[in-house]
Protein backbone atom coordinates (compact mmCIF):
# COMPACT_ATOMS: atom_id res chain seq x y z
CA UNK A 1 0.00 0.00 0.00
CA UNK A 2 2.05 2.33 -1.05
CA UNK A 3 2.10 6.23 0.36
CA UNK A 4 2.56 9.47 -2.38
CA UNK A 5 4.11 12.66 -1.53
CA UNK A 6 1.41 15.04 -1.93
CA UNK A 7 4.23 17.54 -0.36
CA UNK A 8 6.70 17.56 2.31
CA UNK A 9 3.83 17.10 4.78
CA UNK A 10 1.47 15.06 3.24
CA UNK A 11 1.11 11.76 2.01
CA UNK A 12 -1.86 9.97 0.28
CA UNK A 13 -2.58 6.34 1.16
CA UNK A 14 -4.33 4.41 -1.63
CA UNK A 15 -6.91 2.02 0.49
CA UNK A 16 -8.40 -1.17 -1.38
CA UNK A 17 -10.74 -3.87 0.17
CA UNK A 18 -8.88 -6.90 1.76
CA UNK A 19 -6.26 -4.65 3.46
CA UNK A 20 -5.89 -2.39 5.95
CA UNK A 21 -3.22 0.12 7.17
CA UNK A 22 -2.71 1.83 10.58
CA UNK A 23 -2.34 5.48 11.60
CA UNK A 24 -1.93 7.62 14.56
CA UNK A 25 -5.37 9.17 15.73
CA UNK A 26 -5.72 12.56 14.38
CA UNK A 27 -3.44 12.29 11.43
CA UNK A 28 -6.67 12.10 9.18
CA UNK A 29 -6.66 14.84 6.74
CA UNK A 30 -9.46 14.20 3.88
CA UNK A 31 -10.44 11.14 2.32
CA UNK A 32 -12.42 9.97 -0.74
CA UNK A 33 -14.64 6.90 -1.33
CA UNK A 34 -16.14 4.16 1.04
CA UNK A 35 -13.28 4.35 4.02
CA UNK A 36 -13.50 3.02 7.59
CA UNK A 37 -11.41 4.37 10.59
CA UNK A 38 -11.75 2.52 14.04
CA UNK A 39 -9.95 2.64 17.22
CA UNK A 40 -7.30 -0.40 17.16
CA UNK A 41 -7.21 -1.85 20.52
CA UNK A 42 -4.70 -4.95 19.82
CA UNK A 43 -1.65 -3.15 18.92
CA UNK A 44 -1.49 -3.97 15.05
CA UNK A 45 0.10 -6.93 13.84
CA UNK A 46 2.14 -7.80 17.20
CA UNK A 47 -1.38 -8.97 18.89
CA UNK A 48 -2.03 -8.37 22.67
CA UNK A 49 1.43 -9.22 23.84
CA UNK A 50 2.68 -6.46 21.65
CA UNK A 51 0.37 -4.17 23.07
CA UNK A 52 0.58 -4.98 26.52
CA UNK A 53 4.30 -4.57 25.85
CA UNK A 54 4.24 -0.69 24.37
CA UNK A 55 1.86 -0.10 27.49
CA UNK A 56 4.71 -0.88 29.80
CA UNK A 57 6.93 0.87 27.93
CA UNK A 58 4.82 3.64 27.43
CA UNK A 59 4.89 3.41 23.78
CA UNK A 60 1.01 3.07 23.90
CA UNK A 61 0.66 6.12 21.15
CA UNK A 62 -3.14 5.30 19.75
CA UNK A 63 -4.00 3.96 16.67
CA UNK A 64 -6.52 3.90 14.24
CA UNK A 65 -7.60 0.80 11.60
CA UNK A 66 -7.83 2.43 8.18
CA UNK A 67 -9.81 -0.20 5.99
CA UNK A 68 -12.25 -0.13 2.81
CA UNK A 69 -12.07 1.19 -0.78
CA UNK A 70 -10.51 4.80 -1.17
CA UNK A 71 -7.67 7.21 -0.87
CA UNK A 72 -7.03 8.92 2.69
CA UNK A 73 -4.29 11.81 3.03
CA UNK A 74 -2.48 11.77 6.27
CA UNK A 75 -0.48 14.66 8.48
CA UNK A 76 -0.18 15.90 11.82
CA UNK A 77 0.81 18.83 13.47
CA UNK A 78 2.12 20.66 10.23
CA UNK A 79 4.88 17.85 10.89
CA UNK A 80 7.91 17.21 7.69
CA UNK A 81 6.92 13.44 6.61
CA UNK A 82 9.23 10.75 5.19
CA UNK A 83 7.95 7.99 3.67
CA UNK A 84 10.73 4.69 4.08
CA UNK A 85 10.36 1.38 2.48
CA UNK A 86 10.99 -1.86 4.05
CA UNK A 87 11.83 -4.93 1.81
CA UNK A 88 11.80 -7.68 5.05
CA UNK A 89 13.76 -6.16 7.30
CA UNK A 90 13.04 -3.93 10.62
CA UNK A 91 12.72 -0.75 11.32
CA UNK A 92 13.05 1.02 15.02
CA UNK A 93 11.12 3.99 15.42
CA UNK A 94 9.78 5.91 18.74
CA UNK A 95 5.65 5.38 18.87
CA UNK A 96 4.82 8.85 18.46
CA UNK A 97 6.92 9.46 15.71
CA UNK A 98 4.58 7.05 13.24
CA UNK A 99 2.13 8.54 10.86
CA UNK A 100 1.18 5.70 9.13
CA UNK A 101 2.35 2.21 8.06
CA UNK A 102 1.01 -0.43 5.88
CA UNK A 103 -0.83 -2.96 8.30
CA UNK A 104 1.08 -6.01 6.90
CA UNK A 105 4.01 -5.04 9.00
CA UNK A 106 4.69 -6.69 11.97
CA UNK A 107 4.66 -4.46 14.90
CA UNK A 108 6.67 -5.24 18.12
CA UNK A 109 8.55 -3.33 20.87
CA UNK A 110 12.30 -3.55 21.42
CA UNK A 111 13.68 -2.57 25.03
CA UNK A 112 16.79 -0.42 23.80
CA UNK A 113 18.86 -1.94 26.71
CA UNK A 114 19.30 -4.89 24.36
CA UNK A 115 21.31 -3.28 22.26
CA UNK A 116 24.44 -1.49 23.42
CA UNK A 117 23.57 -2.47 26.91
CA UNK A 118 23.14 0.03 29.89
CA UNK A 119 23.98 2.80 27.51
CA UNK A 120 20.95 1.92 25.28
CA UNK A 121 19.47 2.67 28.70
CA UNK A 122 20.82 5.76 29.39
CA UNK A 123 20.03 7.16 25.50
CA UNK A 124 16.25 7.20 26.62
CA UNK A 125 17.30 9.17 29.86
CA UNK A 126 19.40 11.33 27.97
CA UNK A 127 16.89 12.25 24.96
CA UNK A 128 13.89 12.10 27.10
CA UNK A 129 12.34 8.96 24.82
CA UNK A 130 11.49 5.95 25.98
CA UNK A 131 13.64 2.83 27.01
CA UNK A 132 11.54 0.74 24.63
CA UNK A 133 11.24 1.83 20.94
CA UNK A 134 8.73 -0.13 18.41
CA UNK A 135 9.70 -1.83 15.45
CA UNK A 136 8.02 -2.38 12.52
CA UNK A 137 8.92 -5.52 10.04
CA UNK A 138 8.50 -6.96 6.86
CA UNK A 139 7.64 -6.03 3.26
CA UNK A 140 5.54 -2.70 3.30
CA UNK A 141 5.58 0.98 3.69
CA UNK A 142 5.95 3.57 6.89
CA UNK A 143 5.32 7.25 7.17
CA UNK A 144 7.01 8.97 10.19
CA UNK A 145 7.22 12.39 10.95
CA UNK A 146 10.28 14.67 12.01
CA UNK A 147 10.84 18.47 12.13
CA UNK A 148 12.38 20.29 9.22
CA UNK A 149 12.74 17.06 7.41
CA UNK A 150 15.00 14.01 7.41
CA UNK A 151 18.13 12.87 5.42
CA UNK A 152 18.79 8.75 5.30
CA UNK A 153 22.93 8.25 6.26
CA UNK A 154 23.92 4.61 4.97
CA UNK A 155 25.81 2.68 8.16
CA UNK A 156 28.36 0.03 6.92
CA UNK A 157 31.48 -1.83 8.02
CA UNK A 158 33.65 0.11 9.47
CA UNK A 159 32.16 2.90 9.25
CA UNK A 160 30.53 3.63 11.76
CA UNK A 161 27.41 6.66 12.03
CA UNK A 162 27.63 9.69 14.76
CA UNK A 163 23.93 11.07 15.59
CA UNK A 164 23.06 14.05 18.11
CA UNK A 165 20.34 11.81 20.55
CA UNK A 166 18.01 14.41 19.91
CA UNK A 167 18.08 14.53 16.09
CA UNK A 168 17.64 10.96 15.87
CA UNK A 169 14.61 9.59 14.31
CA UNK A 170 14.88 6.04 13.40
CA UNK A 171 17.19 3.23 11.69
CA UNK A 172 16.74 0.04 9.89
CA UNK A 173 18.68 -2.99 9.17
CA UNK A 174 21.69 -4.86 11.57
CA UNK A 175 22.26 -2.25 13.54
CA UNK A 176 23.63 -1.48 16.96
CA UNK A 177 23.78 1.52 19.43
CA UNK A 178 25.65 2.99 21.62
CA UNK A 179 25.95 6.58 23.99
CA UNK A 180 29.56 7.96 24.07
CA UNK A 181 30.25 11.22 25.76
CA UNK A 182 32.07 13.73 23.25
CA UNK A 183 32.95 17.40 24.58
CA UNK A 184 33.41 19.13 21.67
CA UNK A 185 32.88 22.86 19.91
CA UNK A 186 29.28 22.86 20.31
CA UNK A 187 29.81 22.64 24.17
CA UNK A 188 32.34 25.23 24.00
CA UNK A 189 29.84 27.58 22.77
CA UNK A 190 27.30 26.73 25.39
CA UNK A 191 24.85 24.17 23.80
CA UNK A 192 24.92 21.94 27.10
CA UNK A 193 21.91 20.23 28.04
CA UNK A 194 22.84 16.47 26.30
CA UNK A 195 24.83 17.36 23.36
CA UNK A 196 28.07 16.20 24.99
CA UNK A 197 26.64 12.77 24.29
CA UNK A 198 26.69 10.90 20.48
CA UNK A 199 24.43 8.21 19.47
CA UNK A 200 27.14 5.67 17.38
CA UNK A 201 25.56 3.52 14.85
CA UNK A 202 27.44 0.53 13.69
CA UNK A 203 26.84 -2.06 11.50
CA UNK A 204 25.02 -2.73 8.27
CA UNK A 205 21.70 -0.24 7.18
CA UNK A 206 20.48 3.49 7.36
CA UNK A 207 19.41 5.80 10.14
CA UNK A 208 17.51 8.67 9.65
CA UNK A 209 18.05 12.16 11.15
CA UNK A 210 16.15 15.50 11.57
CA UNK A 211 16.90 18.77 10.89
CA UNK A 212 16.12 19.85 14.31
CA UNK A 213 16.67 18.51 18.18
CA UNK A 214 12.87 19.59 18.50
CA UNK A 215 10.90 16.82 20.33
CA UNK A 216 7.86 16.29 18.53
Amino acid sequence: MPFREVNSKMVEAQVVPGQRMFSQRGAMLAYRGEVAFTPNIVGGQGGVMSMIGRRVANEATPLMTVEGSGTVMFGHGGHHIQVIRLTGDTLYVEADRLLAFDGSLEQGTMFMGSQGGVMGMVRGQVTGQGLFTTTLKGRGEVAVMAHGGVIELPISPGRPVHVDPQAYVAHHGDVRNKLSTALGWRDMVGRGSGEAFQLELTGTGAVYVQASEEKL
